[in-house]
Order: structure tokens, then C-alpha cells, then sequence
């Protein structure tokens, strides 16, 4: 980390860095600035920021910036830190749901709204995903299925989403519901071409499977979503998360579109079921894996203002899976 702050006293800068896991630190001066570099463990950035900033926010030379650490040297004991940890901040880690282990509220937040643009890219993204998937499917060869959930982009709105409700922040979510909008339609638009193009036999077992909605497609979707979400928290590569929550996402919303545009409106109807429910169960499981995760914003009126948000969006994904409930029982 780099914290740039007006000059101050040692006593300072060692009462807000107290009961925090400092591994190195360094400073020094530019300009009428202090430049104060910490190397500490990624769960340790979010309360060492908030207490930076609750002391600075007014300041308008504060600045922090965070930096991944590949490698340091001398090597770090892993076992002589945790016995520090443990003797140092047992109480602490028990009290404070940041003791969670995770990346900082700051970088998810930054993480989400990278992949939130509609680009050219990543609309191009989400038809070539969406013509792998349909080629796979179609053939019912699932390696090739498997290509399409890798490449599909809609890991970052999905995540962005169920962050925006977690935080309360209501600009993102909107930004994260448009581009979701944009990428899913990309990608239905492609399928329905295909279907309209290519002969589709719905009786393939890889389409078969995606034109109705049973319990175990629920637990699919709320598997993938808290997999994604927990993998996010930890700042995983985005490919690996990107299997986790496309494989309950761009199947299914690719076998809709083919058999819309082969003129099998019934069986469509079943996988475009399948795919709300599908975001649906993703989303609600990703607020819930966040405040598992203790991801808070970090003001109490802040809080307070998410605390609504989130319940009340968490009570419209249960009613919409309820609705969606009684729509496949009347379907029986």
C-alpha cells in the first residue's frame, strides 16, 4: 500500500495502524507529503483504508493505492506470523467482521466496475460465446460447451450486481443491470440466428436437459453463484469464476434462443425459465456469500441505507423464485 498524507507525527501513524498485521513499512517525504508504504496481508487493507480515511477523506492531497504482491524476500514465516496474529489480534479477529478472509471492500468494488463497460469487446465476447456454445450443443459435445463458458463475459455484471445490492449502491447496480441486459441480448440474438440458420433437434441430451427447470438446476445456480462470488472475494483469476457462474448462465439462454428461431416456442419457453431462475438464484446467492463474507460499506448511515437495500432486494429475488415456483407447478 501507498498512503500519501500531510506530515505527521510517528504517534499518529502508529495509533491508526494499531492491531493491524503490518508485514513492512517504510516511508518518506514528497514535496509537503508523506509517503507511507505498508506491505501488508490483503485482509488487512480494508480497515487500515478506513481508518486512513476517516482521519483524511477532507484532505486533498489523501490518496491510497494498492499494489499485488508477487513475491518478497527475505521469505516470510507463515507460522511465526499466525502465532503474532493470534497473540496480537485474537479478540480483534473475533469482533470485527473484516477479520474475514478476503480482498478489500475497495477492490471489489474496482474489480466490478472494470467489467462494466459496453464495449465492442465485450459484446463480441458474448456472440462468440454464444456461437461455441451453440456449436457444442448442438454437436452435444461438452468440452466445446465448456469453451463457451469460458470465454462468456457475464461474470462481471452478475458479480456487479450482487455487490451494488450488498453495498447499497444504487448507480452501480444500474450500471451492472444494463450491461447484463446488453451482453445477455448479444448472446440471445446469436442464438436466435442460429436456430433460424441450423436445423435443431431438441431431443440431444445437451438440449434436452436445458428446457425445464428441476431442483437440482436451483442448486446448479446457487452452487455457481456462491463458488463465483467466494472466488471473487478472493481475487481469483476472472476465467476460473467465469466457468463457475457461466455454466448456470449461457447454456441455457443459447438452447432458448436456437429453439425460438427453429419455431419451438414451448421448449423455448421451458429454457428461458430455466435461465431466470438461473440469474435469479445466482444473484441471491451472491448477497448472500458477500455479507457472509463481511462486505459492509464502510459509514454507518452507509450502512444503514444498504442494510434496506439488501433486504428489500433479497425479499423481490425470493418473491420473483416464488412467482417462478408456482409458474413450472401450473406448467406440471
Amino acid at each position: 500500500m501507498q498512503i500519501f498524507i500531510p506530515e505527521t507525527n510517528q504517534e499518529k501513524l502508529d495509533e491508526l495502524l494499531e492491531g493491524c498485521e503490518i508485514l513492512g513499512r517504510w516511508r518518506d517525504t514528497d514535496s509537503d507529503q508523506l509517503v507511507l508504504h505498508l506491505l501488508v496481508p490483503a485482509e488487512e487493507t480494508e480497515p487500515i483504508m478506513d481508518r486512513f480515511e476517516q482521519h483524511y477523506a477532507d484532505t486533498k492531497s489523501f490518496h491510497v493505492i494498492l499494489f499485488p504482491v508477487e513475491a518478497v524476500l527475505p521469505r516470510i514465516n507463515p507460522e511465526k506470523l499466525e502465532e503474532e496474529k493470534e497473540q496480537e489480534t485474537q479478540d480483534e479477529t473475533e469482533e470485527e467482521p473484516n477479520g474475514k478472509q478476503r480482498i478489500s471492500r475497495e477492490e471489489l468494488y474496482s474489480q466490478a466496475n472494470e467489467g462494466l463497460e459496453v464495449s465492442r469487446v465485450f459484446v463480441g465476447m458474448s456472440i462468440l460465446s454464444a456461437i461455441v456454445a451453440a456449436v457444442g450443443l448442438m454437436r452435444d459435445d461438452v468440452a466445446v460447451i465448456i469453451g463457451a463458458m469460458v470465454i462468456a463475459p457475464l461474470l462481471g455484471p452478475n458479480v456487479a450486481m450482487s455487490l451494488a445490492t450488498t453495498l447499497g449502491d444504487f448507480e452501480l447496480l444500474r450500471r451492472a443491470f444494463l450491461t447484463n441486459i446488453a451482453g445477455t441480448f448479444a448472446a440471445f440474438a446469436l442464438a436466435v440466428v442460429a436456430g433460424l440458420v441450423f436445423v435443431v433437434d431438441p431431443e440431444l441430451p445437451s438440449i434436452a436437459s436445458r428446457t425445464e427447470v428441476n431442483p437440482g438446476d436451483i442448486l446448479l445456480a446457487l452452487a455457481a453463484g456462491c463458488a463465483g462470488t467466494l472466488a471473487f472475494t478472493q481475487g481469483l483469476p476472472g476465467a476460473v469464476i467465469g466457468v463457475m457462474v457461466a455454466v448456470a448462465l449461457v447454456p441455457p439462454l443459447v438452447v432458448s434462443g436456437m429453439l425460438l428461431g427453429d419455431g419451438n416456442f414451448v421448449l423455448s419457453g421451458g429454457a428461458m425459465l430455466l435461465t431466470i431462475a438461473n440469474v435469479i438464484c445466482i444473484n441471491l446467492a451472491g448477497v448472500a456469500t458477500f455479507l457472509v463474507q463481511g462486505v459492509r460499506p464502510r459509514s454507518w448511515w452507509e450502512a444503514e441505507r444498504a442494510k434496506k437495500a439488501t433486504w428489500r432486494a433479497i425479499l423481490v429475488w425470493v418473491l420473483l423464485l416464488g412467482i417462478l415456483a408456482v409458474i413450472l407447478y401450473l406448467n406440471q
